[in-house]
């Protein structure tokens, strides 16, 4: 070879090498938010529902240990789940003011001191407050996180970026309950808070580094009254609705809390239709796939957000099983779930939206109500075969209800939409662990128990099962084509589905 020809690939090499120095800033970028932010927001999931997995382990010890009947903690799960209700919608109004990654950071210290304090308590009162402000924090990480994702993808590509997002934080519910059996026998119940710290920091780390503090120069106007009266109406609603049974509260309080909270909430709707733009705009629910996904799912959810609650009380109090083998076995549910986020879109694409809403939620309500049959001689593989069956069933529901929410909305109403989503999906599922209670405590009175027993169970999943099977009635009228840009039925042959 000669002098010119290598002179000539030296150039050819020191010019690529120029090109991909000048491309370096902009693939880091993309890197940046193809992998990390993603990582990121998964990461803060991860966390939030690794805690109320290890939880819902941990309760019947930490009612004993606290001095309060099982049933009663019930208060320290919906207490949380109404924190994240009320803050949720305002989160992207926060962020937007005040950049995300600023907002993202101070809900990571808000949640980790909420741990701190969960794990220094020792009265019902005291924990309930502790979760309440873990509520808050979770309110804020991963709406923000996630509305960063919906802004930036487009609709054909919904499903397969939900799915994305949520794959590593499904590792929290498979995680959680064997983790919080575990820490629960050989420990002490306090350290399931106590490791949320080194977590939050290490995030709290990576937001500062790697979130964009994007902020929006156009705003409008806070809804005020509505957050109040929507902030006032959930609170004292289900602060009543779970002091149901003579916990926490008297009677009478508790009577007054459920009115005065029904009231607030009939006064927001008041509120919100009179309004330009309201905290959550309920004009929303007016288009059919809207309403098949949010109404719909919040009777799913509530049916379901029951489960989590339940089954570790029926295998540590029902069966006298220890709180790690509790764990073990309730963590194949978030299993099949996790398995079944392989499948969704082309099971989406086969069958399309109306098809798989109408079918799966009876599937699975179905499933759920077969929990009631376990018995303390039940071998340990049916039940794991049936909770993951189980699991497989109502992730392809919730992703599809959450994926359908997205069908007819603009770029424009997205915020909205994922805010009025994710409040009715925590409301929901602190609906579904009150009645899962309530229910129990009634069938445990009925038959003349002193305590909880396991026969009492079966009422407890065969009436929240038929709430999550009622959620079809709003799926029957959607049209055989609805959401069909996002499953991507009824494409041409040669457009291939989006791959999971």
């Amino acid at each position: 070879m000669g002098s010119s020809d290598k002179r000539g690939n030296s150039s050819a090499i020191i010019a690529l090498a120029g090109h991909f120095a000048a491309a370096l800033p902009f693939l880091t970028q993309l890197m940046q938010r193809a992998v990390l932010i993603p990582l990121i927001v998964a990461c803060a999931l991860f966390m939030e529902n690794m805690d109320s997995t290890v939880l819902a382990t941990s309760l019947p010890a930490i009612a004993a240990d606290i001095g309060e009947n099982p049933l009663a903690l019930k208060l320290a799960l919906t207490s949380y789940l109404v924190g994240l209700a009320i803050f949720i919608p305002v989160s992207g109004w926060v962020a937007d003011r005040y950049g995300s990654r600023t907002i993202f950071a101070w809900a990571i210290v808000v949640f980790m001191a909420g741990s701190i304090a969960c794990a220094i308590s020792s009265t019902l009162p005291a924990f309930v407050l502790a979760r309440f402000i873990q509520g808050v924090g979770g309110a804020m990480m991963v709406p923000v996180g996630r509305l960063v994702l919906l802004k930036s993808v487009p609709k054909d590509g919904l499903v397969k970026a939900l799915n994305y997002l949520t794959f590593p934080a499904l590792l929290g519910p498979i995680m959680g309950p064997p983790l919080g059996g575990f820490i629960t026998q050989y420990f002490d119940w306090r350290w399931i808070f106590l490791i949320n710290v080194p977590i939050s920091i290490l995030g709290l780390v990576l937001v500062l580094r790697f979130i964009p503090n994007i902020r929006e120069t156009e705003l409008p106007r806070l809804d005020v009254r509505g957050f109040v009266l929507l902030g006032l109406g959930l609170s004292l609603s289900m602060l009543g609705l779970s002091a149901l049974g003579g916990h926490l509260l008297p009677t009478g309080v508790t009577a007054a809390c459920i009115v005065f909270g029904g009231i607030a909430i009939a006064g927001y709707a008041w509120h919100a239709s009179r309004v330009t733009d309201p905290l959550l705009n309920l004009r929303l629910l007016r288009t059919p796939t809207m309403r098949a996904g949010i109404i719909g799912g919040t009777l799913f959810r509530t049916g379901m957000g029951a489960t989590p609650f339940l089954l570790p009380l029926l295998f540590q109090i029902g069966f006298g099983m220890d709180p790690l083998h509790s764990g073990l076995l309730s963590c194949a549910t978030a299993g099949g779930a996790m398995f079944m986020k392989t499948l969704t879109v082309s099971i989406l694409k086969r069958f399309g939206f109306r098809q798989v809403l109408i079918v799966n939620a009876l599937l699975a309500s179905a499933s759920a109500a077969a929990f009631g049959l376990f018995t303390a001689e039940t071998p340990h593989t049916l039940i794991v075969a049936v909770l993951l069956l189980s699991g497989c069933l109502r992730s392809l529901q919730f992703t599809s209800l959450n994926a359908i929410c997205f069908a007819e909305v603009s770029k424009q109403t997205m915020g909205q939409t994922s805010g009025l989503q994710s409040m009715s999906q925590r409301l929901a599922q602190s609906v579904g662990v009150v009645i899962g209670a309530y229910t129990l405590q009634i069938a445990s009175t009925l038959h003349g128990h002193d305590g909880i027993m396991s026969s009492d169970f079966l009422w407890a999943f065969l009436v929240t099962a038929g709430v999550s099977a009622a959620s079809l009635l709003f799926h029957t009228g959607l049209p055989a084509d609805a959401g069909a840009e996002i499953s991507g039925r009824g494409k041409g042959k040669d457009t291939p589905p989006p791959r999971v």
